[in-house]
């Protein structure tokens, strides 16, 4: 598959190989939870583990934990621990962190304007299959 250039020749990386380190930061970065944790974060202010929690709604406690666990060790967030009883766990987003997650604000923003043409787009797709389905209109 030719994708017109080679990133191979500045730095070594070519996404479109199979065995290219960028793709796991792609499949961290395409995951649902990922986006949005770093969505919520994205303004800088540091959230707690419960605070995030009741933000995604749907997300369970081992998914949240999972995925704050893959930020971190990847450099997109920190993890601050406080040493009160019950402890105190804050989750922020570093500098790296916050450039992602400023990307995926546009994305989010994108998805949330063009929802309703999304929507209509799918509507005219499942009707056109539904009627080629259909062996009297044939």
């Amino acid at each position: 598959m030719d994708t017109g250039f080679d990133l191979r020749e500045h730095g070594g990386v070519d996404v479109f190989l199979r065995d290219c380190p960028t793709r796991a930061v792609l499949e961290l970065i395409a995951s649902k939870w990922t986006m949005l944790v770093l969505v919520a974060l994205e303004d800088g202010r540091p959230m707690r583990f419960g605070e995030l929690r009741r933000r995604l709604d749907g997300v369970t406690q081992k998914v949240l934990t999972q995925t704050l666990r893959a930020l971190e060790r990847e450099g997109l967030l920190t993890r601050s621990v406080y040493p009160t009883v019950p402890p105190r766990v804050e989750y922020r987003l570093t500098a790296l962190g916050l450039e992602l997650g400023g990307l995926l604000q546009t994305i989010t923003d994108w998805s949330q304007t063009n929802i309703t043409a999304i929507r209509s787009a799918r509507r005219d797709f499942e009707d056109r299959a539904a009627s080629e389905s259909d062996p009297v209109r044939r």
